[in-house]
């Protein structure tokens, strides 16, 4: 798919050589502690197995770590891969991915159990389709390998007749946010707030950062915001936030990338925070219905996200510490709910949970 720019989702792009820093580079000072009137605490964010409210209050922000950072083993067992279909005519099957956040051990792993790699790390399933629903970086270890890794198979898999696409989450913004504004001020209606702090705040990686090219950029600046794909609705956040951008998908894509294009700090920081809303599907009585808004107003029958973790959405959180099998999240595959309208695929792998690759359509 060629977007703005005359630049495909990395078709045609390599992995990005790796450098120490850029001529107009400056990383932020990595601190961990951030003063207190920087961003709102975790008193201010939706507590885990509640609902997206209807408005947030004036000034809210991303929360201070809302997800744990753990450390996880180097060594990723997994079951034999086997083949992705591939047919003759017409497109091949379609896969979705969820949020990897730095993992890329975990992903690597887990696409190629589902056979739509090798055992070298390249395009192995012809023809199939597919998409990363967002959230490339911050948390984990290694967000600058992920994304090389999803430009390359891009090209590789357009090569053999399929291809591999990616949507923009709000952790992309909130990288190119932290890289283009730093600690300029932002409006955030709840006293100073900057891109570089919430970056912080949120798990981002000095590595990345010191990794983190124009190629880089670019892509993620040109990355779509909302799909349709063999009638599902694909989002990165479970939020009905994107009918604020559009009455089409057209349309809100393209509203999304002139934002970034005009380079506005406070334009890029509401534009992060709406991304940053989650469950407005989870409650019983009114999810359905927001999934149904979206639904009536870009089309397909099911939508399918990331974002929000599926233990969260559960009421499941594991420990912080990640240790022991009491407190790992028991993700076994993605989360159908609110009357089967909605698939929710983040799997908590920052939790020590699972990092989900899913083809389509699921048997429900």
């Amino acid at each position: 798919m060629v977007v703005e720019g005359s630049m495909t989702q990395g078709a045609g792009l390599g992995p990005a050589a790796r450098t120490e820093t850029l001529r107009d580079f400056r990383v932020p000072a990595y601190v961990h502690d951030v003063p207190a009137n920087v961003l709102p605490t975790d008193s201010d964010s939706p507590a885990p197995g509640t609902e997206e409210p209807e408005a947030y209050p004036d000034g809210y922000t991303p929360t201070e770590r809302d997800l744990p950072v753990i450390n996880r083993g180097d060594t990723v067992q997994v079951e034999a891969a086997q083949p992705a279909p591939t047919g003759d005519e017409g497109p091949g099957p379609l896969y979705v991915v969820g949020d990897v956040h730095g993992y890329l051990d975990e992903l690597v792993a887990a696409l190629h159990e589902k056979g739509l790699i090798d055992a070298e790390g390249n395009w192995a399933a012809g023809t199939a389709r597919l998409w990363f629903l967002g959230d490339f970086t911050d948390r984990g270890p290694d967000g600058i390998g992920v994304i090389d890794l999803v430009m390359r198979l891009s090209a590789e898999a357009a090569a053999a007749g399929g291809y591999c696409k990616a949507l923009m989450g709000n952790h992309e913004l909130l990288l190119l946010g932290a890289k283009r504004f730093g600690d300029t001020p932002v409006n955030s209606g709840a006293g100073t707030a900057t891109f570089q702090a919430a970056w912080l705040l949120n798990g981002g990686q000095k590595a990345d950062m010191d990794r983190l090219q124009d190629v880089h950029l670019q892509w993620m600046s040109r990355l779509d915001a909302i799909e349709i794909e063999d009638d599902h609705l694909l989002t990165h956040s479970d939020t009905t936030a994107y009918l604020d951008y559009g009455d089409s998908i057209e349309a809100v894509n393209d509203t999304v990338r002139e934002t970034l294009t005009r380079n506005d700090a406070d334009e890029c920081w509401d534009l992060f925070r709406k991304f940053t809303k989650r469950f407005a599907f989870k409650d019983e009585e009114s999810g359905p219905g927001a999934v149904r808004q979206l639904l009536d107003t870009y089309g397909g029958s099911r939508i399918v996200h990331g974002h929000s973790p599926i233990p969260y959405l559960l009421g499941e959180v594991g420990g912080e510490d990640g240790e022991g099998e009491d407190s790992r999240p028991a993700v076994e595959g993605p989360h159908v709910y609110a009357n089967g309208l909605a698939i929710a695929m983040d799997g908590g792998v920052t939790m020590a949970g699972k990092l989900l690759v899913q083809q389509l359509p699921m048997d429900i």
